[in-house]
């Protein structure tokens, strides 16, 4: 007999989410996400083997960014709209932020909503509700060390059903990374 709580686990996923590497993926990352499932990158990956370290630790699903070239465009989508549990996903690399987004996803997003709408580009980490469309809106915010931003970002949330919950934040002072 399955237990109630070994049937919970079996639909729920934890997800890694981060964007804006630039090429580069600090070690301390990888322990943040050791317990996840899945690893979404929100473009601006960098290079291959960026995207390949990520692989290789855990299943990756990644868009490409504006700095992204030819190579990782040829692997990786403009967009990912998926199903994760009870969730649609849509993953882009530009796209704004509530109440100021990108004309190339507005549309879309006005005719049909995601339950969850992720970007990155900002560099700047935000999550918020967008009442107006009901979704969730994220920006993992930087993870690499190339750009404006002070502090490196990325988030950990579970995917349970049709409930995101557990978002927990990893960051690092950018002036602590040393190559």
């Amino acid at each position: 007999m399955v237990s109630y709580v070994t049937c919970i686990l079996l639909f729920m996923k934890r997800i890694g989410l981060l964007s804006d590497t630039h090429g580069f993926i600090h070690p301390r990352i990888f322990p943040f996400f050791e317990k996840v499932d899945e690893i979404w990158h929100a473009g601006d990956i960098g290079n291959l083997e960026t995207a390949d370290s990520l692989a290789i630790f855990k299943p990756l699903k990644a868009v490409y960014g504006n700095i992204d070239g030819s190579d990782i465009r040829a692997v990786h989508p403009l967009h990912q709209r998926f199903l994760c549990e009870g969730i649609d996903v849509w993953i882009t690399h530009i796209g704004g932020y509530p109440g100021h987004y990108e004309r190339s996803v507005k549309q879309e997003i006005i005719a049909c909503p995601p339950t969850l709408f992720i970007c990155g580009h900002s560099h700047i980490l935000k999550v918020v509700f967008d009442k107006k469309f009901n979704f969730l809106y994220m920006n993992p915010g930087a993870a690499g060390n190339k750009g404006f931003h002070v502090v490196c970002t990325a988030l950990r949330f579970v995917i349970d059903g049709k409930d995101i919950r557990d978002l927990e934040i990893w960051e690092m002072k950018r002036k602590e990374i040393v190559l």
